[in-house]
């Protein structure tokens, strides 16, 4: 039983997310990857790269990345954000939803057309922010906003795959 705890103990202490359904992680944003990346410096000067939850923005060779990223950047750069979040991904990065003065960033990217919803991950979101984002993808779309200008816009995962090959 004592070894079952002390795993229990490593288990909280390594996945500090993992322990509730979700966590709040606030922050300066110091740095701005791409237009789903972002890394804050919290309290202790600690560092997190932040995966944007429920997005998948174009890569930077993609068309529409650098104003992806620049859109990003014009909301969160320098500012405080906080993240909910329950989970990291497999690279270790914080995924997670961020909001800037209570505004949600990662619906901002997909109202402004520099976004995709990423459909793979939307169980992973409230029943709400699923429809609203399903939402704003479709009015972005039939607005001809951003990325969906180009009517054979290729989503960042098949991209990313096709330069796996």
């Amino acid at each position: 039983m004592a070894s079952g705890m002390r795993l229990l103990i490593v288990i909280v202490l390594a996945f500090p997310f993992a322990a509730s359904s979700a966590a709040t992680l606030t922050g300066r944003t110091v740095r701005v990857t791409d237009g789903d990346t972002i890394v804050i410096l919290s309290d202790g000067n600690v560092q997190h790269k932040i995966r944007l939850q429920g997005i998948d923005a174009p890569e930077r060779g993609q068309a529409y990345g650098a104003k992806s990223k620049q859109h990003l950047s014009e909301q969160v750069a320098g500012r405080f954000v906080v993240v909910e979040t329950d989970k990291r991904d497999r690279y270790g990065r914080v995924i997670g939803k961020v909001l800037v003065g209570g505004e949600d960033v990662c619906l901002e990217q997909i109202i402004a057309g520099l976004a995709w919803h990423y459909k793979k991950y939307q169980n992973e979101q409230t029943v709400s922010d699923r429809q609203q984002y399903d939402e704003a993808e479709e009015e972005a779309r039939e607005a001809k906003r951003g990325l969906w200008q180009d009517p054979h816009a290729i989503p960042p995962w098949e991209y990313r795959a096709a330069k796996r090959k």
